[in-house]
């Protein structure tokens, strides 16, 4: 029997997708409406998801909260929370959800049949039967509530999603995309904030947020996908019979609107926070932006992907070029934003001041009337067409399931008009016009009708406001502390008893009948076996190669890499710029625009990094090796090309070239902050292991806190620093890159090694051949226990130490704590009931272990949580199927998927490290054999990382400033 035999649906659609190597059916499900889409290709990576169209009609995030709260049980899943047992239990490769300004999707991903099975049943019984009509416990949770501890205490809002979408404010570029959304579409749902405004959120209701469940939680509102090598007729009965036919087709009114074009361009200003000791001065956002038609026109969807390249995003575009040249910014940014119904091509200035707005607008439409009257340059064209076609050819999404990742955009036509779910995952043709419109003027069009003549847009500037954080905090309790005064005795005690039923509704037990009925794998269903390393080891042209044979379907994943054990420790600011600068400077002969044009019409792109490997084999030495790395992948064809292009970056870089090199110190030190301030969890954790570990320290002093500082001094003192910054850089290459110093790390098929020997020779042979004298890296670590304070309204809270420095060894079992303590302990204690909107820890080979908290509203009450982690695991007693569970999900992060340049990735990192496949093995035995005793002895491990008091926190001044005498120094970036 086919899917076509299947009497409950409609097949209306049946394409083969020859992009992606697939075939594709639409169908309808007869009696609910349910829109459903197959994509069968042989896939084992499977990929099922239901999506709902969920237009916000005002900004109290209840779409937001809806995508929270219907994973914390449901009908036949009555758990509190079904989604975190899944991450415990399953061997997904995916598992999540997500809102976005028009739909909420709950994607997963299994390679295993029995668990995908599973996790499509508690998926579909979450959306469709969740328990929030129970009782309003959830919704007070996840969404938010009043909080009041005693009778005579402060009042306060808590809330999953409130301390979220504070966190997400607290970024001017969070700040920027939502207000830019909003100003271009004041007439349709987009004029809302699908995540919720934290001054709004507290306004939805109870009953609100049940009857937006009611409205567009229905099948007739849902688009169902399945992806990948299964069997589709059963999965479609197995939906039929046990969700869709329970539901007649219903009118729901979820139209997208489009929004109708301005008469002529708005304006717009707003503020954001920052710091009361920061300056206003060069802290402007400008941003120009325009709609660009409709997702459903299949060319311009694409199109202006590759005038975002050509004009804005590469390198030395014209865009990006005049607004530097003209001083307007230290940062060009800008994005295509094809993700929504009208999409948005926005040009944005970081670091600018306000009064240069008419100048920003100026620049950028003279620039543009000079691409329509000179034309566009056709090879940044060519390039971008190439760079889009290569990923779309490879891809490679990096952790995220390829099925996933063309779910999502397959609902960026599917959601707008629901005959139309292919025509941006079946791409092949779209670019092949792309490329015959070249030349034609085609493109210069695009930028007259869409970008000059079109009124619908907005200029929208977010400037700074000194301690505005504060002031609304101040003007929140103040209200707050007002509405409490309007209550009655009564009333007052009602708010204490309903803060006390959450917590004790958060702490009791789950039922262990609830529990036992989420589906749980077997330790017996999972393979002892590890995946294979492929690491041969030859010498080409005199230099070391790692050869990784694997399948690449012709393209050849380069990775040369060179020494840094003989740069001093004074030296490694300078790496780190040196990496920032290469492959984005002038070099002998190409401008850096041109550069970048030819490596991407040629190869599918060249990047360079700074990598670190610990000795697993002595660690107590806390051994490790720094590499300057830069990387290429290509066409077997495309290789020479490659080869040169990387000579070209590493020997004719033009460092001399002060200006440019200011630029991108700019750029840098804007983007770094940016950086601390979206993943401030990852940013305080590396910080407060640099307190006593070696590896870490070369991190931060090269990508880090450190670096940011180093790199914002220069940039200050620029015309005192740039003649010796320059020779120190020249030096570095001199030193770095020599062929006594490269090694290669290649990944291919065996057919992909013709040709190599040459093109390593020449490579080596322009590199320096002159002797070098080398100063031994030696990194002194000094423990300071920092608050970085920043104008966020949340915090980043890390402690960290080194458990094998304090005598206790290494175990597999180590990682099975991890997903304990990051879905269980952790979990409840910050999240469920601190509001934390995350939570991690982790514990690695060479002892490094840390517990890290994201976007929490608290600080003291976090470090208190991580002290009480040795109690927690000396007192550890769960069942056998929890303890089966742990297993399992920790199996699930060990065994994803990975694409053939992941596998020559994984199998190099081992290399490095020394691991080998005799220590993966004993590894994976320790995780499959653990027992509960097993946890109980890692209390020792948490008691040593506890022990180390390393502590580091980035977070709202206030709070740090609380909690003052927590920390030897307090300071801001």
């Amino acid at each position: 029997m086919s899917v076509k035999d299947l009497t409950t649906y409609e097949v209306l659609k049946d394409e083969d997708l020859k992009g992606i190597k697939a075939k594709g059916k639409l169908l309808k499900h007869k009696k609910s409406g349910a829109r459903v889409l197959l994509v069968e290709n042989d896939d084992n990576n499977k990929v099922f998801s239901i999506a709902f169209r969920t237009p916000p009609s005002d900004s109290t995030g209840v779409p937001h909260i809806m995508e929270h709260s219907v994973l914390c049980g449901s009908k036949n899943f009555p758990a509190k929370d079904p989604f975190v047992e899944l991450v415990k239990g399953s061997l997904n490769t995916f598992l999540n959800a997500m809102t976005y300004p028009d739909k909420t999707v709950y994607p997963v991903a299994s390679c295993n049949d029995k668990d995908f099975q599973n996790l499509m049943h508690v998926y579909m019984d979450a959306v469709l039967y969740p328990n929030i009509y129970n009782h309003d416990k959830t919704f007070r949770q996840e969404g938010w509530s009043y909080k009041l501890d005693e009778k005579d205490g402060e009042l306060s809002y808590n809330g999953v999603v409130y301390n979220e979408m504070k966190g997400a404010f607290s970024s001017p570029e969070g700040v920027l995309d939502r207000v830019v959304l909003n100003t271009l579409f004041p007439d349709n749902c987009y004029a809302n904030e699908s995540g919720g405004d934290p001054e709004v959120i507290p306004q939805l209701t109870y009953e609100q947020f049940l009857d937006f469940h009611r409205t567009y939680y229905h099948p007739s509102n849902s688009y169902i996908y399945l992806y990948g090598d299964m069997d589709m007729e059963e999965k479609l009965r197995w939906l039929d019979e046990e969700y869709l036919c329970h539901y007649d087709k219903k009118d729901v009114n979820s139209e997208i609107h489009l929004q109708k074009p301005f008469d002529e361009v708005q304006e717009k200003t707003f503020e954001y926070s920052i710091a009361s000791d920061e300056s206003t001065e060069e802290n402007t956002f400008l941003s120009y932006n325009k709609v660009i038609g409709t997702t459903l026109d299949r060319e311009l969807y694409q199109a202006f992907e590759i005038l975002d390249y050509a004009l804005l995003s590469a390198p030395g575009a014209p865009l990006k070029k005049a607004l530097t040249d003209a001083g307007i910014g230290k940062d060009i940014m800008g994005s295509y934003d094809n993700g929504v119904y009208q999409p948005i091509f926005s040009v944005v200035a970081k670091n600018a001041e306000e009064s240069q707005k008419d100048e920003f607008v100026k620049v950028i439409e003279d620039v543009l009337r000079d691409q329509v009257k000179n034309g566009i340059n056709q090879k940044a064209l060519l390039a971008g067409i190439n760079y889009n076609e290569f990923r779309y050819r490879e891809a490679d999404f990096g952790n995220y399931p390829k099925g996933l990742m063309y779910g999502l955009q397959v609902m960026d036509s599917w959601l707008y008009d629901e005959n139309q779910p292919f025509i941006h995952i079946e791409a092949l043709e779209t670019f092949e016009f792309l490329k015959n419109k070249v030349g034609t003027g085609y493109y210069e069009e695009l930028i007259q009708k869409y970008l000059l003549d079109n009124t619908h847009g907005a200029i929208v500037v977010v400037r700074p406001e000194q301690g505005r954080t504060a002031r609304l905090d101040a003007q929140l309790q103040d209200k707050l502390q007002k509405y409490k005064e309007s209550l009655s005795n009564a009333e007052v005690e009602k708010l204490v008893a309903d803060t006390k039923a959450l917590e004790e509704y958060q702490s009791e037990p789950e039922a262990i009948e609830n529990l036992e009925k989420i589906p749980v794998l077997r330790r017996e269903d999972i393979s002892r076996e590890i995946a294979p390393f492929f690491n041969e080891e030859m010498k080409l042209a005199d230099v070391p190669v790692v050869y990784h044979e694997i399948e690449t379907n012709g393209i050849g994943y380069v990775n040369v890499m060179f020494d840094l054990s003989g740069v001093s420790a004074g030296e490694l600011a300078d790496v780190g710029i040196l990496q920032s600068v290469l492959g984005i400077i002038d070099t002998e002969n190409y401008e850096y625009s041109e550069l970048f044009n030819e490596i991407n019409v040629n190869t599918g792109g060249i990047g360079t990094s700074l990598e670190l490997y610990n000795n697993v084999t002595r660690v107590k030495e806390k051994e490790f090796k720094a590499t300057f790395e830069i990387k290429g992948k290509a066409l077997y064809s495309q290789l020479e090309k490659t080869f040169a292009m990387m000579a070209e970056i590493l020997t004719a870089s033009k460092l001399d070239d002060t200006k440019r090199i200011r630029e991108i110190l700019a750029m840098l030190k804007s983007r770094l902050l940016m950086k601390f301030q979206s993943s401030g969890h990852t940013t305080a954790a590396l910080r407060a292991l640099s307190y006593a570990s070696p590896s870490a320290k070369f991190k931060d002093m090269t990508s880090g806190i450190d670096f940011y500082k180093r790199v914002a001094y220069i940039e200050e003192h620029f015309d005192e620093e740039k003649e010796a910054l320059s020779q120190r850089l020249y030096a570095l290459t001199k030193k770095i890159f020599r062929p006594d110093n490269m090694m290669i790390s290649y990944t291919a098929a065996r057919e992909g090694l013709e040709g190599m020997e040459p093109r390593i020779a020449e490579l080596a042979g322009k590199l320096n051949h002159e002797n070098v004298t080398e100063t031994p890296c030696i990194i002194h670590c000094e423990k300071k226990n920092e608050g970085f304070k920043t104008a966020s309204k949340v915090q980043y809270v890390a402690r960290t130490g080194n458990f094998i420095d304090r005598g206790v060894e290494y175990t597999g079992a180590l990682q099975i704590l991890k997903v304990i303590l990051s879905y269980d302990y952790l979990w409840q204690n910050i999240r469920v009931k601190g509001g934390a909107y995350g939570c991690m820890s982790s514990f690695n080979r060479i002892g490094e272990g840390y517990f890290v908290s994201y976007r929490d509203p608290n600080l003291k009450r976090t470090i208190d949580v991580y002290e009480g982690v040795v109690d927690y695991l000396e007192n550890f007693t769960v069942s056998d199927r929890d303890m089966t569970k742990y297993i399992i999900g920790t199996i699930s992060n060990i065994d994803q998927p990975m694409t053939p340049a992941t596998k020559g990735e994984r199998s190099m990192n081992l290399y490095m490290n020394k691991v080998s496949a005799e220590m993966i093995k004993k590894e994976r035995a320790q995780i499959l054999d653990a027992a509960q005793e097993d946890i109980r002895a890692l209390a020792k491990v948490a008691k040593a990382v506890l022990a180390a008091d390393q502590l580091c926190v980035i977070g709202g001044e206030e709070k740090i400033e609380e909690d003052k005498e927590l920390f030897g120094d307090v300071t801001s970036f």
